[in-house]
């Protein structure tokens, strides 16, 4: 499916529900592709498997993009770790960082989480797959709630200074744009080197939803392959736990 050749048009507004709900709400009405939805505060944002996730109003970077792809329906899922590799990549432009990348969708710095990614796919009225990515950074705030403390970041944390959110929000376009036409030109292959060598994932004894073992690949189609002795495991998504840490940490989500 052909690119609209059109500028992308970027929604800005104060506060939100969710920036997933507005962006589908335009998809709806025949939004086009990469049309960008992005608040300075959500009330009910979400996460993965139902989560809330809430900060004071413009300490971080919430944004959610709408996506028309003429990828193969089993490809899709890759735009995933694909919008991973962008995010970490736009972190390193602005700031002094080196993120990783903990699989399925969480981006660190030192550990903890710095940002987070949602994708998510509906029927709208046209018969072709919708998604929209949500990306959420962690930018200004200098302090988590106690029970966040350990597992969350932000770019003021870490390096004393907020980054700007339009530098920060014009580097994750840029990267997304740069990578998802990698992705939809090359295939899989380029997107997945580089998430493993951002990973910090790979090597590490895990379990997912009851699955143990080593982590030693991504499979073609964003899966997670673990090791878990006798054989290796596909797994496709689910909660992750490291030799370190415990659960999914918090941070910038919808």
């Amino acid at each position: 499916m052909a690119r609209d050749k059109a500028e992308p048009a970027i929604v800005r507004l104060d506060q939100v529900d969710s920036t997933q709900t507005v962006a589908f709400a335009l998809a709806e009405r025949g939004a086009t592709d990469r049309t960008v939805v992005v608040a300075d505060q959500q009330a009910a944002g979400r996460g993965r498997r139902g989560r809330v996730w809430q900060a004071p109003a413009r300490t971080s970077l919430l944004a959610s993009i709408l996506v028309r792809s003429g990828l193969p329906q089993a490809l899709l899922a890759t735009l995933s770790p694909t919008t991973a590799v962008a995010t970490a990549e736009a972190l390193r432009r602005v700031a002094p960082l080196e993120p990783r990348l903990k699989w399925p969708n969480d981006v660190l710095v030192g550990g903890r989480k710095i940002a987070g990614i949602l994708l998510e796919s509906r029927a709208v009225a046209s018969s072709e797959p919708v998604l929209v990515i949500g990306v959420g950074i962690n930018l200004g705030q200098r302090e988590f709630p106690p029970e966040l403390a350990g597992r969350a970041t932000s770019v003021a944390l870490e390096t004393g200074h907020a980054a700007d959110r339009e530098t920060m929000l014009a580097a994750l376009l840029e990267e997304f744009d740069a990578w998802r036409a990698r992705l939809e030109g090359e295939g899989f292959g380029p997107v997945r080197e580089r998430w493993k060598s951002l990973s910090d994932t790979i090597g590490r004894h895990v379990t997912v939803d009851g699955v143990s073992g080593t982590a030693t690949d991504l499979d073609g189609d964003g899966a997670l392959l673990i090791d878990v002795g006798d054989g290796v495991r596909r797994v496709i998504a689910g909660e992750i736990t490291t030799d370190e840490t415990t659960g999914e940490a918090h941070a910038a989500r919808r």
